[in-house]
Formats: C-alpha cells, sequence, structure tokens
C-alpha cells in the first residue's frame, strides 16, 4: 500500500509488507522502545537532540502511506502542543486519546509492524497510526 517519497531503506521494507489496518509508532526520543512497542521492527532515528521531529517523520509517512487513525498519548492534563501540529499535518484528523500506560500497552500489540525513535525532545509527542487503504 505505498505511495513514495521515504528513502530508509528499513522503513521501506517494513512498509511495503503492511496492510490496512497495520500499525506504525513514531515516538519521541524519551520514549522507551525498545521495552514499549512489542515485537515490532524498531528503526533509531535519533541523530541528535531535536533531529530529525517526530512531525518530520510524520509528514515523510504520509508521502507513503495512507493513515486512516491516529492515537496520541495523553499527559496527565492539559494538551501538548505538538497535538495541534498533528492535527495540521494529518488535515484535520481526529486524534483519540490514550493514557501513558494505556498507550504504552497499545504500542506492544501485534498489528503494531514499525516502531520509530526520533530525536524528538518534545513531551508527549508519540504517535501511532493505523495504515489505511491506498
Amino acid at each position: 500500500m505505498l505511495k513514495s517519497g521515504c528513502i530508509h531503506p528499513d522503513i521501506m521494507r517494513v512498509l511495503s509488507l503492511c496492510g490496512h489496518g497495520d500499525k506504525i509508532l513514531i515516538a519521541d526520543g524519551n520514549y522507551p522502545l525498545d521495552a514499549k512497542s512489542g515485537d515490532a521492527e524498531k528503526v533509531y532515528l535519533g541523530l541528535t537532540d531535536g533531529i530529525p521531529t517526530v512531525t518530520d517523520v510524520l509528514k515523510t509517512l504520509l508521502t507513503c502511506i495512507n493513515i486512516e487513525k491516529a492515537e496520541v498519548m495523553l499527559p496527565g492534563s492539559g494538551e501538548p502542543e505538538i497535538f495541534g501540529e498533528f492535527r495540521t499535518i494529518l488535515n484535520g484528523m481526529e486524534l483519540e486519546g490514550i493514557d501513558r500506560f494505556g498507550f504504552y500497552e497499545a504500542c506492544k500489540e501485534p498489528a503494531v509492524r514499525l516502531a520509530i525513535s526520533t530525536g524528538e525532545k518534545r513531551i508527549f509527542a508519540n504517535i501511532l497510526i493505523t495504515v489505511g487503504v491506498a
């Protein structure tokens, strides 16, 4: 269900195996990727503080796949600024909020095929996207 746009070979390999309903985690640099992403293929992109950002990766994935759902990790109170950026990038798509520990559990489910760690330093900048139809 690929479109085009990404040149990272490991990401492209896993995306080519994804079908409708599979999930992809894009995590900030604070996320415990190894412990909280189950059997998903793991890609560590973080080069330094802030590079790349979660939104950079999300924008790139949008050139390759359609997204039908987006889930985010909710903080105890308030809404992180990045949630507005997610909505803008996803053309106003509603974000489904999950509490922190529920989000960790959701990211360990078998449907999560790819987990990408970034250099993002903003807190609660984690998004779990569901692959849509081509």
